[in-house]
């Protein structure tokens, strides 16, 4: 079996006397697309703040290809291959849904400002490249025809094709999707499970996904496995059918649904 591409180990982190996230072990392999889920609360966008360093660890190891990436800050670690999407939609609202591509476009500058300044054959030749790429992305995620649309006007569902192609801009190996179905309809949901299998086998990232659609990450992760966490620690990980059929997750989710109906009847 090929190196891990991430390797999580006995990852830990307190607030204020408040661990948040608790022991918590991942591994991916190159290529692999696995779920994170579990209740409200559960650690799992944490889990991405961690990975991401928008979030310092108190304790354990987050190796990116054999190397720590722990206390590397997010600009480095994006050029190390690991970006990302955001449960809340992070896009630059004023600029048009090309120009917030090309933006991570710009993740590695391939010029100098001197050269961009006098438009030497290498300035020119990278902005002709990033023109291309930026409507390639845009065309992927099927938004090619909105290019010079304001981010702000798009729907809310092509904000989200939006953000994921941003996020394929800065070319990563490994692609972290913070729910990526919130807000969306069956309809919508069933079109984005088409697009995110359809960017996996095309470009061939390892993806993590966090999901609160159970039949998106069931349907999308059906030839993997799930990693389910609850209260900060990593309460069981297995295949679709054999998370679905723990009792232990089943506690969990059932707990959460108990929970919310009490505090909508206080």
């Amino acid at each position: 079996m090929s190196q891990e591409i991430l390797s999580i180990r006995d990852l830990s982190v307190n607030f204020g006397g408040v661990q948040a996230v608790k022991n918590v072990s991942i591994t991916l392999q190159p290529g692999e697309l696995v779920g994170l889920i579990g209740p409200n609360g559960a650690g799992k966008t944490t889990v991405f703040n961690l990975i991401t360093n928008s979030i310092r660890p108190t304790s354990g190891e987050i190796i990116l290809n054999g190397k720590s990436i722990v206390g590397k800050s997010p600009d480095q670690i994006c050029r190390l291959g690991i970006s990302r999407t955001f449960q809340n939609i992070r896009l630059f609202p004023q600029m048009s849904a090309y120009e917030n591509v090309e933006l991570g476009l710009h993740n590695t500058p391939q010029y100098t400002i001197f050269e961009a300044f006098i438009r030497t054959p290498r300035a020119r030749r990278a902005g002709i490249n990033t023109r291309k790429r930026a409507h390639e992305l845009l065309e992927m995620v099927n938004l090619d025809k909105f290019a010079r649309e304001r981010a702000s006007n798009l729907p809310y569902g092509l904000q989200r094709r939006l953000e994921l192609a941003r996020a394929m801009a800065t070319s990563p190996k490994l692609l972290l999707l913070d729910e990526p179905a919130a807000g969306m309809n069956e309809d919508e949901c069933n079109e984005l499970i088409k697009l995110i299998r359809q960017i996996h086998t095309t470009m061939g990232y390892t993806i993590i996904m966090i999901e609160h659609h159970m039949a998106v990450v069931m349907d999308l992760c059906r030839d993997s496995r799930i990693y389910v966490l609850n209260l900060g620690a990593l309460l069981t990980v297995g295949s679709p059918s054999e998370i679905q059929n723990n009792p232990d997750v089943i506690k969990a989710y059932l707990g959460e649904r108990k929970n919310a109906r009490d505090t909508s009847a206080s």
